[in-house]
This record gives structure tokens, C-alpha cells and sequence, in this order.
């Protein structure tokens, strides 16, 4: 098994691995908690090959609103057909952060892929944390933001084409309204970094709504720097594993007239916790 670095601060690509032999998991944790984001190539997996590896870290997170794949309600459809024009998970975010526990990590494996195009951009939430300034991270230590479902997958989306389409639905569950520390200590590393993006987070409790919108707009422009990213070009076959906890992802939507199809295994998390309440435990 080979692992090489993305790039300088996150992800990292694992050739020669099988998600299907066991006796590699504790490698390939291991790797997944040092770089937050893998990217394991050439993958010959089914869907219940997919479940298994998925099992490895946790229990698994169904997914309310995409369309599950067929026989397999535990995995989500990722999809865009080639005469589409919106893809699904275009703006900067992070899975599951509107729950109160929110998602471990999710797991995608790239089924059809266009001849080129739709690579997946990430974020390390701890690189753009640890570049703030002492005064900044001083001020953001301590203060709670509000995630929400509604506004994404609620009734305002159902005139979207992924609502249309049938690749997004149930929108009356769209009800989750969650807590978080804007600061969070990682469960896996305990390293510092900030829990906000620009999907799912809608304020910062305490704040009036023009200083919440100011501070959160300067945290997403600050957060979007190139120094903080990587970036995965897939190939059919490949699995991707990131941390919801450490990272932010977005798709590009650049293939246009092309089809391609995922599938997504979401792993459940748990609470997060601030720095200050990791200190004192």
C-alpha cells in the first residue's frame, strides 16, 4: 500500500489498497486520520463491499434526502445526467453538520465517471483556523452557530431540477436545526478548527444579523484560500473518504453533456465538542 500526499496540508492518495481486506483497515485509518481526506484508486467493490468498509469505522448514517440506490437504502445516489445542469453539492459545505451529532465522514465511490471533469475540491478546516489571527480565534473560541436542513432540502427547493428530478426528496423531513461550536477540538486528532460553512449554517447565536453575516462571510472568503485545499480527480472505481468534522467539499459542476454517477455511504458521528470542553475532560 503507497499513500502520497495531495498536497502540503491535507489528503492523500492510497494505491495497492482493498477496502475488501480487513487486515488493511488499520492502515487505512490510520491514513484517514492523518490526512483527513483519502482517495483509495482502482477499487472493485460492490454495494456490499461499499457497506462493509463503511461499517469498519461506525454505524451508518441513511441519508433523508437523496434517492437511495436500488436494494440498497443505506446508500445514497449521487447523479447527474448528462442533459442536467445543476449538480448536486455545488456550493462549499459540510454533510450532516445540520444534526446534533454530526456525520463522522462519508465515503463515495465513483461508479461512472465523464471523460473529464467533476473533480471534488476540500477544505481543512484546521489549516484556515490555525491562519487566523490570535485575536480572531480568541473572539470565535466560545461562540455557537446555528445549522439548518430547511432552507437546502426544504419546500423552497422542490422547484429545483434535483427536486424534479427525483434525485432529492422527502422534503418534509427537512426539519433539523442544530447547535455547534463555531471552534470545535477534533474527535480524531484534537486539533482545533472552525465548524461553519456556507450551505448549511444560517447565524451565530448572540450576534446581530448584520455582525453574524458579516463574520461568517469573512470566515467563508478566508476559509476559500487555495493554501487550504486539495483537490481529487476521479477515475471509475475509485472510493474517496473524508471527515465532515475536519473538512469542507464542493463538486465541480464542468462536465456538461457527460453522466456521472456515485454512490455515498455516510457514517455517523458524534457531538462535538469546544476547546475548552476537551481542555477540561
Amino acid at each position: 500500500m503507497d499513500i502520497t500526499p495531495l498536497t502540503g496540508g491535507l489528503g492523500a492518495e492510497i494505491d495497492g489498497a482493498d477496502i475488501r481486506d480487513n487486515g488493511q483497515f488499520p492502515d487505512i485509518h490510520q491514513a484517514f486520520a492523518k490526512y483527513s481526506v483519502i482517495v483509495l484508486r482502482g477499487q472493485t467493490a460492490t454495494p456490499e463491499d461499499h457497506l462493509n468498509f463503511a461499517r469498519s469505522f461506525g454505524a451508518i448514517n441513511v441519508n433523508r434526502f437523496f434517492k437511495p440506490v436500488d436494494g440498497h437504502p443505506e446508500i445514497a445516489t449521487v447523479l447527474k445526467e448528462k442533459d442536467q445542469k445543476e449538480a448536486v453539492g455545488e456550493g462549499w459545505h459540510t454533510d450532516h453538520s445540520y444534526d446534533e451529532a454530526p456525520a463522522m465522514g462519508s465515503i463515495l465511490h465513483a461508479i461512472e465517471m465523464p471523460p473529464y471533469g467533476g473533480d471534488t475540491l476540500f477544505v481543512s478546516m484546521a489549516a484556515a483556523y490555525e491562519a487566523l489571527s490570535a485575536p480572531m480565534r480568541q473572539f470565535l473560541d466560545g461562540l455557537t452557530a446555528v445549522h439548518s436542513s430547511r432552507h437546502v432540502f426544504g419546500a423552497a427547493i422542490q422547484d429545483s431540477e434535483a427536486a424534479k428530478s427525483g434525485r432529492l426528496g422527502n422534503a418534509d423531513a427537512a426539519t433539523q436545526d442544530a447547535h455547534h461550536p463555531i471552534v470545535i477540538t477534533h474527535p480524531l486528532s484534537g486539533r482545533r478548527g472552525l465548524f461553519v460553512n456556507p450551505v448549511f449554517t444560517t447565524h451565530i447565536e448572540g450576534l446581530s444579523k448584520d455582525e453574524s453575516d458579516a463574520i461568517l462571510a469573512m470566515l467563508y472568503e478566508h476559509c476559500k484560500q487555495p493554501e487550504f485545499q486539495c483537490r481529487v480527480r476521479w477515475r471509475a472505481g475509485d472510493i474517496t473518504m473524508w471527515d465532515n468534522r475536519a473538512t469542507w467539499h464542493k463538486a465541480i459542476n464542468d462536465y456538461h453533456g457527460f453522466r456521472r454517477l456515485m454512490h455515498r455511504v455516510t457514517v455517523e458521528g458524534v457531538a462535538l465538542s469546544t476547546p475548552a470542553e476537551n481542555k477540561d475532560s
